[in-house]
């Protein structure tokens, strides 16, 4: 629902800075995800996958300072015990009890500023090397990792838009989103059987 912006690039906008802009939107409309609900909620997984709100920003945090600092030789030195092989399976993605709220959005602050000077620093022909992603495709430019980061966090913010809908029914990014069609409870209730009953149509025809 969130397709609509207009993101026309500015006058005087490079290359980088209109990438490094859609970056700042992702990130930003994902960590909004979290505002105003508990500590549970946060927390909680929706899905049998374990997504949750708070592991979502967790986990950008992380990938950030891997993509925007090791992968060019400028490591943050924020330590992310998470990854440590003894590690709990996929720690990046769920936070513990003793992982505040106010430590994982620092997290992310931490590595927004380091990932965010990385990008002012180097020119987007820059050279980088991705182990993980294997040898026939680790040697990358700033540029690939701009996209492909941008890309990731907007898929993240996606799913946190799903879970956090299912946490108290929230869209978007609130009533005042340009994006979002003007409708109250009974409205999109409407909508929903409109949907509904659209696919078991289809569903029925396909038999």
């Amino acid at each position: 629902m969130d397709g609509g912006r207009d993101e026309g690039q500015s006058v005087g906008m490079d290359q980088k800075e209109h990438l490094s802009r859609y970056l700042t939107r992702s990130r930003d409309d994902l960590v909004r995800k979290i505002d105003g609900l508990s500590e549970y909620d946060i927390r909680r997984p929706l899905v049998p996958s374990g997504t949750n709100l708070l592991g979502l920003v967790k986990h950008v945090a992380t990938v950030q300072l891997g993509y925007l600092g090791d992968v060019f030789g400028r490591p943050s030195g924020i330590e992310t015990p998470w990854l440590a092989d003894e590690s709990e399976p996929e720690a990046d993605l769920w936070a513990t009890p003793d992982e505040s709220r106010a430590f994982v959005v620092d997290l992310l602050r931490r590595s927004t500023a380091h990932a965010d000077e990385t990008i002012r620093a180097l020119p987007l022909d820059a050279p980088g090397d991705v182990p993980w992603w294997g040898p026939d495709r680790r040697a990358v430019t700033l540029h690939q990792i701009l996209v492909h980061l941008t890309v990731e966090t907007a898929r993240h913010a996606g799913h946190a838009d799903v879970v956090r809908e299912l946490i108290d029914g929230g869209l978007g990014n609130g009533p005042a989103d340009p994006n979002l069609p003007d409708r109250d409870a009974d409205g999109w209730r409407r909508h929903h059987d409109r949907v509904e009953a659209a696919a078991r149509a289809a569903d029925l025809r396909a038999r």
